[in-house]
């Protein structure tokens, strides 16, 4: 099988994985739409408290340790197939110990955790949340396996699968319990039970897959052949580096698990009303999961890119960072801008009220550094530089979460959005100085910044134009939350289409460049348009 792992085979896998991950980061954000819909404010609250408990231990697991473990199985498949059998022996046995230590504190500590968090209630929902641990070996190894070999289209069809499992088994689900009168904390306990339901849908298939294409291979090894310490090291090392960008959201979720709802009650507000509160300002985390999609995209692509450039040594790392560098600051700045634009609209366009707008228009600034973040710790692991990005990550956590007991007791929530800005701009700063430092290439000319600056500011002027213009004269006749459906959306396309005719006229991206980017044909095309016309 390792005779085929060309660079062909890897660059078409992984195209697979990255169309898979937008699939999955894409239902990820929309589903919690209508779901807010279906509970409100105080249930969105409750869902959002336990979440990124899950959510973390399933990103480092199936989809850290599945890297870790196909990085080395690639290695060591390399010498003796018994070797690798041997990597994924302590994988498993790994991967189950943890699984089980986090399934009791989960479990067993439940009122503790939910205690700490202020509401006792969240304990049932922590307990069936748990559950989702003990399925993360069988998942990991099996993706690991699949992926180690080249084959990426069980891996790809797997995730969707997952995620699409979770997402319908949370929506049906949270709908009867509504219907049927129950509590709103039973409503997200149904959600962690959806999580369950699609990690068992993930194992089930990719198990299917494994009895089909893999006749008569055994996942273990029979007997260890080398220290497992070292194996251990290694896999939690690899784990922990490919995986920490995308926990970062999730770590700072965390803090606001901890912090927002319990400081807002401690500094007078009524329960109901600071769930409700904390539920309104948890509204920008599926708007923040959208804006960053092109990021993501960018990242899952630029790290074998940039490994496979620097390893045979053809001098086009540097054209590639400098082009991912800029595309992710683009749209990063594009979409944080936008959603600002537009936000009172959006709100209540997918969550039927215009509450806290201004708290969620800083929360949305938030997309432009978590672009820069998923793209530079991304060039930094095709580099292996690891270490000190991590090291920065953390820095930018205690940040966030000294920045909330500071902020939220004088301004509420609207402290949390600044002290989450204040976290990442932390960490987007010493990143950039970081990359400096080891590789010493210039990311952008003066030339896109103040291309930038001039898209952005007729962007606005524009898009404020056509809000004050549908508020007052065009959409005045219908329903509140109907004219800001129109009102947003066409304020999107407008915005949207005026910034990327300026940024093509004025060909701050060439059009080369363009054509190495996913889905930056039509961009390259519009450009020559644009240049065909101003010659002639």
């Amino acid at each position: 099988m390792s005779e085929q792992w060309n660079m062909k085979v890897f660059m078409k896998g992984a195209v697979l994985l990255t169309v898979a991950a937008l699939i999955v980061k894409l239902l990820s954000a929309v589903y919690r739409v209508p779901f807010q819909n279906l509970v409100g404010d105080q249930g969105f609250y409750i869902y959002q408290q336990v979440y990124p408990f899950i959510g973390i231990f399933t990103v480092w697991t199936s989809y850290g340790f599945s890297v870790a473990i196909s990085k080395m199985l690639a290695d060591r498949e390399a010498r003796t197939m018994s070797s690798a059998g041997e990597v994924m022996k302590v994988a498993f046995f790994f991967l189950s110990a943890i699984s089980v230590v986090f399934f009791i504190i989960l479990y067993g500590c439940a009122d503790l955790i939910a205690g700490w968090m202020g509401d006792s209630e969240l304990a049932s929902l922590l307990r069936a949340g748990s559950f989702v641990v003990l399925l993360m070996p069988f998942l990991a190894l099996l993706k690991g396996s699949f992926q180690s070999r080249g084959r990426m289209q069980p891996v790809a069809v797997s995730q969707v699968v997952e995620q699409a499992v979770r997402v319908t088994v949370i929506l049906i689900g949270t709908y009867i319990v509504v219907k049927t009168g129950d509590s709103l904390y039973a409503a997200g306990q149904m959600a962690m039970w959806g999580a369950v339901a699609g990690e068992l849908a993930g194992v089930i298939l990719l198990f299917v897959y494994f009895r089909k294409v893999m006749t008569g291979q055994s996942l273990l090894a029979k007997k260890p052949l080398h220290p497992i310490w070292p194996t251990i090291k290694e896999m939690t090392f690899i784990s922990l580096s490919v995986s920490m960008s995308s926990l970062i959201l999730l770590f700072f979720q965390l803090v606001d698990s901890f912090t927002v709802f319990s400081l807002l009650v401690e500094n007078g507000v009524q329960r109901i009303e600071a769930m409700e509160t904390k539920g309104v300002y948890d509204r920008g985390q599926p708007l923040v999961q959208m804006g960053i999609l092109i990021a993501s995209t960018l990242s899952l692509a630029i790290v074998p890119l940039v490994a496979h450039t620097q390893a045979k040594k053809e001098g086009r790392s540097d054209v590639y960072v400098q082009l991912t560098f800029r595309i992710a600051f683009l749209f990063g700045w594009a979409a944080a801008l936008g959603l600002v634009l537009v936000m009172p609209y959006v709100n209540e366009m997918l969550f039927q009220t215009r509450d806290e707008s201004g708290t969620l228009m800083v929360f949305s600034v938030q997309i432009l550094w978590l672009s820069l973040i998923l793209t530079l710790t991304a060039v930094l692991q095709g580099l292996g530089q690891v270490k000190v990005p991590a090291v920065l990550l953390i820095g930018g956590l205690v940040l966030k979460w000294l920045g909330n007991h500071l902020l939220i007791p004088n301004f509420g929530v609207m402290g949390a959005a600044i002290a989450g800005n204040i976290g990442f701009a932390a960490i987007t700063l010493g990143l950039v100085l970081y990359f400096k430092r080891v590789w010493p290439v210039r990311l952008a000319s003066m030339k896109f910044y103040s291309g930038l600056f001039l898209a952005s500011i007729v962007m606005t002027i524009i898009v404020l134009i056509w809000e004050f213009a549908g508020d007052y004269f065009l959409f005045d006749g219908f329903s509140s939350r109907m004219g800001a459906t129109i009102t947003g959306l066409s304020a999107v396309g407008i915005g949207a289409a005026v910034f990327l005719l300026i940024i093509a006229r004025l060909r701050i991206i060439s059009v080369r460049e363009w054509y190495l980017i996913p889905l930056g044909r039509r961009m390259a095309q519009l450009q020559l348009l644009l240049q065909k016309n101003g010659k002639g």
